[in-house]
C-alpha cells in the first residue's frame, strides 16, 4: 500500500481527493502513463447527498453507485445542479432493474449473466440510450461473488455481441480480500486484451496504484475519498 493510500483522510474531503489524484499522477508516472488514461471513479454509494456535495465542488465529475434504487433517490436533485457529472453503477444489477439502470448511468460495470444482458438488449433499445458496459470477471472463482469465471469469459463476450448485440468496452474484478490483488489484475487485463478490450475496470483504495502499473483505465476509490463507511 502506497503513502498516500494508507494516510487517515477526513470524511468526504476535498483534500483526501487531492491526496487520491496525485497517487494515481504518480501511478500514471511510474508506468509511464498518461494521466488521462485513467478514469477516478469516486464511490459515492451510503453517503448523501451533503457528503457528495463538496467532492463535486472540488471538481470531481464521474461517481460509482453500488444500487440502483439509491443511486435514483439522491442523484437526481444533484445533477440539476451540477452539470456534466458521470454515473458508473459498480454493483450487482437485477434484471427488474434494468430499465432504471440504462435512464441513469452512462456505465454499467456488472454485466455478468444472460438474464441482464438479455434485459439490457432490451432497455438500450427502447430508450436508445447506450451506457458503457463492463463484463464483471469473477477471478477468483468466488461463489459469495457475482461475476463471469474467467475459464468462461471468452465465450460469455462472444454471447453478448453476438446473442444480445451488446457493445462490451472492458472488463471489471473485483479480487479475493485475502489474496495480492497483482495476479487477479493481470488475469483480467489478459482477458480482455485477447478480446480485443481496452477498458479496465480494477483497484480500490488500498490497490489502485498497483491496477494502474496492470493498465487498469479506471479505478474505484471509496474510503480514500470519502472515509469509512
Amino acid at each position: 500500500m502506497t503513502e498516500a493510500n494508507a494516510a487517515p483522510v477526513t470524511g468526504h474531503s476535498p483534500n483526501a481527493l487531492a491526496a487520491v489524484e496525485a497517487e494515481i499522477a504518480r501511478a500514471c508516472k511510474d508506468a509511464r502513463r498518461d494521466r488521462a488514461s485513467v478514469t477516478l471513479i469516486a464511490v459515492s454509494k451510503t453517503f448523501a447527498a451533503d457528503a457528495i456535495t463538496p467532492i463535486i465542488e472540488a471538481g470531481q465529475r464521474v461517481f460509482g453507485e453500488n444500487r440502483v434504487q439509491e443511486a435514483k433517490g439522491k442523484w437526481p436533485a444533484l445533477t440539476s445542479v451540477y452539470p456534466g457529472i458521470a454515473l458508473h453503477l459498480i454493483g450487482p444489477l437485477q434484471s427488474n432493474k434494468a430499465k432504471e439502470a440504462v435512464a441513469l448511468f452512462d456505465a454499467i460495470h456488472s454485466v455478468d449473466r444472460p438474464s441482464i444482458c438479455q434485459a439490457l438488449a432490451k432497455e438500450i433499445e427502447s430508450q436508445n440510450k447506450h451506457p458503457q458496459l463492463f463484463v464483471q470477471i469473477n477471478t477468483g472463482e468466488e461463489p459469495q461473488k457475482a461475476g463471469v469465471a474467467p475459464g468462461e469469459a471468452d465465450a460469455f463476450l462472444a454471447s453478448c455481441r453476438d446473442t444480445y448485440g451488446l457493445t462490451i468496452s472492458g472488463l471489471m474484478c473485483i479480487p479475493p480480500v485475502d489474496e495480492p490483488p497483482a495476479a487477479h489484475f493481470a488475469l483480467t487485463a489478459k482477458i480482455a486484451a485477447r478480446n480485443g478490450l481496452t477498458n479496465l475496470s480494477m483497484g480500490m483504495s488500498a490497490d489502485f496504484a498497483t491496477a494502474i502499473m496492470l493498465g487498469a483505465t479506471h479505478v474505484r476509490v471509496g474510503s480514500a475519498i470519502f472515509g469509512h463507511r
